[in-house]
């Protein structure tokens, strides 16, 4: 009877020897699972600071542009002005033919 109690102990104690196994596995996978939790939360927190700073330079950038056209626009109203002040007669003969085109463009329609 001694030789058939202990393939039952033998049995057991492998099938202890699983579950310590197993759950040393499973822990094992939670330790890790906190570590990629807390790695994708970083990433996700630098991904954020990555945004905020190119959002930041495309705002720069488009300020810039914003202010080059402004300063384009006034240069091209202030030449226009001065060339009226110059030769009104001729800039009046100018807007009244561009005036006929238009209107003549315009009735076809």
């Amino acid at each position: 009877m001694t030789t058939v109690k202990e393939p039952g102990r033998t049995k057991r104690k492998a099938t202890t020897s699983r579950s310590r196994t197993h759950r040393s596995a499973t822990d094992r996978l939670r330790a890790q699972a906190r570590e990629v939790t807390k790695d994708l939360k970083e990433m996700g927190h630098i991904a954020n600071e990555a945004v905020q700073e190119n959002v930041g330079q495309m705002r720069e950038n488009a300020s810039e542009y914003y202010e080059l056209g402004r300063d384009g626009v006034h240069k091209v109203e202030r030449t226009f002005e001065q060339f009226i002040r110059e030769q009104p007669l001729k800039s009046l003969l100018i807007a009244a033919g561009v005036g006929l085109v238009l209107g003549r463009f315009w009735r076809r329609h």
